[in-house]
């Protein structure tokens, strides 16, 4: 598989002077851990064994760990992944009849299970013989010629393709068929992209601040940070096997500004800018995770990295949890249970013996996220940093375009802007540089009839997940259904704030309901004449930013033909909506 190499700038670090202690910036110490038990686990020597070896450049699980294993690892011990990308195994898979695929166990965990390591999920159950692939574009950041790109692919699939902007900043594209995989990947390479090691156990997008380096009020830029990532976990669009067979999926994210966009408590890694002794780093959360049977908050590991450690700490945190995690029970794999196992205190030791020099300081107790902030909406036209530019944030109604829409927001973004585009964790996209004598020109714009930078009010916090319509875990339909109960919500009730409201089609909770201030979680359920039908379990009490906190069930098992009056009853209740009769009346 031909490679290349990503171009991007170097770390442009804050001035350091900026953060002496005479400074007047508000600052606030890192929360202090919670310890749930009386002390730290005991942990037997032989548990810190690494349970896997590198061999023939591929690390592999031990002969001696490989009991009560769950299938995913059988099927990675049976065939590497990777070499689908880096021995160019999928040049050969894409020639074979996907029937005659299915006849084979071993090709046909190619397709199901090995092409994930690619970013190619197969839609078994409701796209036979199709695929979603799943980009990485750390940041969220992209070019119009990129998106022109996707846009082409998408094209020739018709009515089965088109594309989904995920919660992780990051695209989906539907609809293609594997004899087509080697030319979109190359493709993908032609234009700066790459959807290697996006799936199953491996590094998810890192997310950062979608305004960063156009921000008024940001901390740091994460463009660089993000890029940094994203280029060691897939050693430079190469591939890295180092970290490609992990226990589990892991999610990792900079945050760059007070608002916390990039939503640091639910992911396994999160760097949180502060200073220490003058100099600008990141204290470390780590463990925060949803998962179908548990959901669990971001922990302080009481560790500080300067800012040139910000990968050698992804490293020594990943290879910890690739030596020593859990890979049994698929439910028990992610890595805050190997911290739950190890104490916080005991993980904290790996990591800091897998450190270059084998040393990791304490956290700093100058944190430069300010605790008391007003999350901003980035929707609308909004001053940069820059004098004379603004950036525009658009609402993608639940992140679902078109081959056309594509191509009409990359004109935007040549036309208005740089030819940069921005994706962000709730579906929408930010346009940045613009001149602001074309804001008003932009503002014409056909297409900002669909593309709203002033959407409903409950328009705006919409999420839905791909729902049934193609992911074959999906209980029930979501995209089409969220649109269709807020746009009648709407109808009933007036509200002055935005409510955020999360839809996911299974327990596996890919929109983060747990974050919303109400979620719905697909599943089924009985109406009153006791047929089976779709419904949600509903979740309420979700913050996000400092004062974050994950929401609870509040109801299960709502048919979704009564949940209308249900949310209402609890916009009315819980977040100061007024019915519209009322509101008439009282006018």
């Amino acid at each position: 598989m031909a490679s290349f190499s990503i171009k991007f700038l170097a770390p442009s670090l804050p001035n350091p002077t900026r953060f002496s202690k005479s400074t007047t910036l508000k600052l606030n110490a890192t929360p202090p851990q919670t310890v749930a038990a009386a002390g730290p686990p005991e942990v037997a020597a032989e548990r810190l064994e690494p349970r896997v070896e590198e061999k023939d450049g591929y690390w592999i699980l031990k002969e001696q760990f490989r009991q009560g294993i769950n299938p995913q690892e059988k099927v990675k011990i049976e065939k590497e992944p990777m070499k689908l990308f880096m021995e160019n195994g999928i040049e050969e898979l894409a020639k074979i009849p996907i029937e005659e695929i299915d006849q084979s166990k071993l090709t046909k965990d190619d397709i199901d299970v090995r092409l994930k390591w690619l970013g190619l999920f197969h839609r078994r159950k409701n796209q036979y013989g199709r695929f979603m692939m799943r980009l990485k574009l750390p940041n969220g950041v992209t070019t119009s010629a990129q998106t022109r790109y996707l846009a082409s692919v998408i094209r020739k699939y018709g009515e089965e393709g088109c594309a989904d902007i995920t919660t992780r900043q990051n695209w989906q594209i539907r609809g293609v068929v594997l004899p087509d995989v080697p030319e979109i990947l190359k493709g993908l390479e032609e234009v700066g992209l790459t959807s290697l090691q996006s799936g199953m156990d491996n590094v998810r997008n890192p997310v950062g601040n979608p305004l960063a380096g156009i921000d008024p009020e940001e901390i740091v830029d994460t463009r660089p940070y993000t890029n940094l990532l994203s280029q060691f976990i897939t050693g430079n669009s190469r591939g890295n096997p180092a970290v490609s067979n992990l226990p589990r999926k892991w999610n990792p994210c900079v945050v760059g500004s007070h608002d916390l966009y990039e939503h640091p408590h639910i992911n396994d890694l999160a760097y949180m800018p502060a200073i220490k002794d003058g100099r600008f780093g990141f204290n470390l959360l780590v463990g925060g995770f949803f998962s179908a049977k548990r959901c669990d908050e971001a922990i302080p590991l009481d560790a500080w990295v300067p800012a040139d450690d910000v990968v050698p700490v992804c490293k020594a945190i990943l290879e910890a949890f690739r030596d020593l995690g859990f890979r049994g029970n698929r439910q028990k794999c992610r890595m805050m249970w190997l911290i739950d196992e190890l104490g916080i205190e005991g993980f904290r030791a790996e990591v800091e013996k897998r450190m270059p020099q084998q040393e990791l300081e304490r956290a700093s107790p100058e944190d430069l996220v300010q605790k008391q902030w007003e999350r901003r909406d980035y929707l609308g036209v909004h001053p940069q940093k820059q004098e004379g530019y603004s950036f525009i944030g658009l609402h993608i109604p639940v992140g679902r375009v078109q081959a056309d829409d594509m191509d009409d927001l990359a004109r935007l973004a040549d036309e208005y802007g740089s030819g940069e585009l921005r994706l962000t964790v709730e579906q929408n996209i930010i346009i940045p540089n613009i001149e602001n004598s074309k804001i008003e020109a932009l503002l014409k714009e056909p297409i900002l009839s669909k593309f709203s930078p002033d959407p409903p009010i409950l328009m705006k916090g919409l999420v839905a997940c791909t729902g049934n319509q193609f992911c074959g875990q999906a209980i029930i339909e979501t995209k089409a259904r969220s649109l269709k109960i807020t746009e009648e919500v709407q109808r009933q009730v007036s509200l002055t704030r935005p409510v955020r409201m999360h839809w996911t089609g299974c327990p596996n909770t890919c929109a983060q309901v747990q974050v919303a201030d109400i979620g719905f979680m697909g599943c089924l359920t009985r109406d009153k004449d006791k047929k089976t039908v779709e419904g949600a379990d509903v979740f309420l009490g979700g913050r996000i930013g400092s004062d974050s906190h994950l929401g609870e069930v509040y109801k299960k098992a709502v048919p979704c033909d009564e949940l209308v009056p249900l949310i209402v009853d609890l916009l009315v209740k819980n977040f100061g909506a007024v019915p519209r009769e009322r509101e008439e009346t009282e006018d």
